[in-house]
């Protein structure tokens, strides 16, 4: 009768299965790392709904309006315009008055700032002023040809040039935002392999 032999494990296999750390590592646990514990794990949650929060309405209401790319000139025909629309709307309704008109530059200022285009963006706190002097004219109460409503008009901008300097400096300050935050976004932009040959 043929009688089979069993092998028995050799010494090195033996110590070699009993000594590995991954046969002994539960499932789940990553190696060098301690497992989470339930104040770990609460703090992880706690991050993820802070990450999680929607944003406030305003900034949902600023993301819906209108973001259109003006170019230089485009933005400073836009500000003339406009400013000279709120300049006859100020002289029928508010009888020229010049703080109604200056709180009105303001935020003409600044959404010309805000849709002119990156390339463009120097162009915003120069085409402001303009649109400001050409707006006034409807409320300078010049009389005596062109000559009288000139002076008229450099009248007024000596009186009210501090709506003038405001509204130039929210152009200038949204401007230069805008511009520091493309700059960090091209510098924070991976660069790109060259093209192979």
């Amino acid at each position: 009768m043929e009688q089979y032999r069993t092998r028995t494990p050799q010494h090195g296999q033996r110590a070699r299965t009993a000594g590995d750390p991954a046969e002994r590592r539960p499932a789940g646990r990553t190696p060098g790392r301690p497992p989470l514990g339930p104040q770990a794990a609460g703090e992880a949650s706690a991050v993820y709904r802070v990450a999680a929060k929607p944003a406030p309405p305003f900034a949902l209401a600023l993301r819906r309006l209108p973001q259109p790319r003006l170019t230089g000139l485009g933005g400073g025909l836009f500000a003339a315009a406009l400013m000279f629309l709120v300049g006859c709307l100020d002289w029928l309704l508010f009888d020229g008055s010049p703080a109604v008109y200056g709180v009105l530059f303001l935020p003409v200022s600044a959404v010309t700032a805000l849709w002119v285009r990156p390339a463009d963006l120097v162009s915003a706190p120069i085409s402001v002023p303009i649109a400001f002097a050409f707006g006034i004219v409807p409320i300078a109460d010049g009389s005596g040809g062109l000559g009288g409503q000139a002076m008229a008009v450099v009248t007024a901008l000596a009186l009210h040039a501090g709506w003038l300097y405001g509204g130039t400096l929210v152009a200038g300050v949204i401007a230069s935002v805008r511009k520091v935050r493309l700059m960090g976004r091209r510098r924070n932009r991976p660069a790109t392999p060259p093209p192979r040959r």
